[in-house]
């Protein structure tokens, strides 16, 4: 009889980007519970000092642990990269989105000239560089930082005809296309949530990379490896939980995950459960 692990996962982001992760892994993981932190009154976290990162990544960890997580998934770009050290040094199996992101890339691309779209923080660590370098060496990489972008999600300015939105993107786009990339990583999780406009102007040629769902595919692979799935037939459930509630985080739920999450949608001071 296989045993079945009905912990909840945890995941958490900066802000609400990582709920493309979470959309990933209902669908993906539908038999799984998930815990959500969304550090939303101090988002963003792309510009940030890796030092600061590091102590953010820290304590959002330690508040997923007090729901006694069995997996910790960074749905973060930045602190996959920027504070992958802590990440990876909790109890739990816990991943990030830079691994998924570039062997997902590296298996798409046909010319092997990849580009990918980070934060700042991101683009300076070189983790996606580094990832793709150790998967296919002769691949030619571009790195463009896109700080607006995550600003442009978090106040739900996501419309595919926005034009400010539109605007921000080609600008940033613009050196991966003219590197000749076929492929492009959406090196932050905020990011597949402009996929629309994103393959708008990149054009039907250039594959693009969901950083959430390859992460939440690697979640899957880890569980069924660990034996840490829960039952099949469970329905599983979503907490939400974000250190300023805002209406964009619920209006941008509505629109990535298909519900109302209003109900589900807890305030918590983080300084005060760390």
């Amino acid at each position: 009889m296989m045993l079945m692990d009905n912990r909840p996962i945890g995941v958490f982001d900066s802000g609400l980007g990582g709920l493309s992760t979470v959309r990933a892994m209902k669908k993906l993981l539908p038999g799984e519970d998930i815990i959500y932190f969304g550090d939303t009154g101090r988002v963003p976290y792309g510009t940030r000092s890796n030092e600061t990162v590091e102590t953010y990544a820290a304590q959002d960890i330690k508040f997923l642990q007090s729901f006694s997580c069995k997996m910790i998934v960074a749905a973060c770009g930045t602190v996959s990269t920027a504070a992958a050290n802590v990440l990876h040094s909790t109890k739990e199996p816990s991943t990030g989105i830079a691994k998924p992101s570039a062997k997902a890339a590296v298996n798409a691309t046909k010319n092997k000239n990849i580009g990918v779209m980070g934060t700042s923080a991101t683009v300076n660590s070189g983790a996606f560089d580094k990832e793709i370098a150790a998967l296919l060496p002769e691949a030619k990489v571009t790195s463009v930082s896109c700080p607006l972008l995550v600003s442009l999600v978090e106040s739900n300015w996501i419309d595919i005809d926005d034009e400010v939105t539109n605007a921000a993107v080609k600008r940033y786009i613009t050196p991966i296309l003219n590197s000749g990339a076929d492929t492009i990583i959406l090196g932050c999780t905020h990011f597949p949530i402009l996929a629309p406009i994103i393959q708008k102007i990149a054009g039907d040629g250039v594959t693009l990379i969901d950083s959430g769902l390859e992460e939440a595919r690697y979640v899957g692979e880890v569980l069924r490896e660990k034996g840490m799935q829960n039952d099949a037939a469970h329905h599983g459930t979503q907490r939400f939980f974000v250190s300023d509630k805002t209406q964009n985080f619920v209006d941008v739920a509505r629109v990535l995950l298909g519900e109302d999450i209003s109900d589900k949608c807890e305030f918590v001071d983080i300084f005060k459960v760390i």
